[in-house]
């Protein structure tokens, strides 16, 4: 089926309210701008990922003009948004000017998506690869433990903050989380690379879980489509997602990963109710 937008291929099958969780997936399946893919993705899904990964173009790609249709978009086509801050802004910069810089560029970007009350804003907190050992990793949680509570003490609603599951041990940073009340997001795709189990992760921190990321995962490459998570891998998926009232969003970038995603998670979601 094809849709009148730039003549895209269209999502075959509605999801709304489909789930007891919200499904969603990114605002980049097509390659055009957010008002296009969420026009295209509305109708299908629950909720939208608008992905800001650079902080630079946001002012020129999320105008007045643009949030004002994406505010109309979301009450016509009965859709939320939930927010990835951008990447290139590290809360947890060794450098206390830069970190100042970016606390405050963080913040221009929350305020500015405001007006879209999103279900939560997803935010990377990275580790610097070139340090190691007990006192840099403690050297790290006062730094981000700093930042994130300027950006709490700043009137941003603690839960709205979702700190992603990255690529250093989650406890690094659990108590940080818990300690300001933040959420988390829980990446699947991210924690599979890193050889961890699942469903230990969202049983401990099920109270805090606003949103997960769900995707693919192959011989170490995230991001791909859902049918490429090895067999062994989905029972513990699927015994999550039957627990999960939040959003799962579909982590994708392409047209054909998204439906091959869609797909497959409808198959093996019937399928379930005799796994789990």
């Amino acid at each position: 089926m094809k849709n009148q937008i730039n003549n895209y291929p269209s999502v075959t099958k509605s999801y709304k309210g489909f789930y007891p969780f919200r499904i969603g997936t990114t605002s980049y399946i097509y390659p055009d701008l957010y008002v296009p893919n969420v026009r295209m993705l509305g109708t299908f899904v629950d909720e939208i990922e608008l992905l800001l990964f650079e902080s630079g173009p946001i002012a020129a790609l999320l105008s007045k003009t643009v949030i004002a249709e994406l505010q109309h978009l979301s009450g016509e086509l009965n859709l939320t948004y939930n927010i990835h801050l951008p990447t290139d802004i590290a809360v947890s910069n060794p450098n206390p000017e830069q970190r100042e810089r970016d606390i405050a560029r963080l913040l221009k970007v929350i305020e500015r998506v405001e007006r879209l009350a999103p279900s939560t804003c997803t935010l990377h907190v990275p580790f610097s690869a070139e340090a190691s050992g007990h006192a840099a990793v403690e050297k790290w949680r006062d730094i981000v433990y700093t930042s994130l509570a300027k950006i709490v003490k700043s009137g941003v609603p603690a839960g709205r903050i979702a700190i992603e599951s990255l690529d250093y041990p989650f406890t690094w940073i659990e108590n940080i989380i818990q300690d300001l009340r933040l959420s988390i997001c829980m990446d699947i795709g991210h924690l599979f690379i890193q050889g961890s189990d699942i469903l230990a992760f969202f049983t401990k921190h099920a109270d805090a879980v606003a949103i997960i990321h769900l995707h693919g995962v192959q011989n170490g490459k995230d991001h791909l489509p859902l049918d490429r998570l090895p067999a062994d891998r989905l029972r513990p998926v699927f015994e999550i997602l039957r627990k999960f009232k939040g959003t799962v969003s579909l982590e994708v970038f392409d047209y054909e990963y998204l439906q091959t995603s869609l797909d497959f998670l409808e198959t093996c979601w019937h399928n379930s109710r005799r796994w789990c």
